[in-house]
């Protein structure tokens, strides 16, 4: 059975910075629903998801776009996940005409 992306992720860690800088203003998550709607938070920023699970290479990815604001500016960008062997999130998000960095996610405790 292939892993699909859908559910609720902890941030644990990206590429451009470090945990303290992720949960700035609340925990650094994503969320993605079956549908591959969804929303995430990091730093300042946050956005809502418009996804596809599609099949690349033989792996299922989540690969979408997403709309939101970056301390309070809107933003807007692209990006992609896979579950990896080890039940990890793996991913990279692009903001359009900006940044782009990759991140790893844990599944989500229900308390979170």
């Amino acid at each position: 059975m292939a892993l699909r992306a859908s559910g609720r992720w902890r941030i644990v860690e990206m590429d451009l910075w470090d945990r303290d800088a992720i949960d700035l203003v609340g925990p650094g998550f994503f969320e993605i629903k079956a549908d591959g709607t969804g929303s995430f938070q990091f730093i300042a920023v946050e956005g809502d998801i418009d996804g596809r699970h599609v099949e690349r290479d033989s792996r299922p990815l989540f690969e979408f776009s997403w709309v939101g604001s970056d301390d309070g500016d809107g933003a807007s960008g692209r990006g992609w996940a896979r579950v990896e062997a080890d039940g990890s999130l793996l991913g990279h998000i692009y903001f359009h005409r900006g940044d782009d960095s990759g991140f790893r996610a844990a599944a989500a405790k229900v308390s979170e």
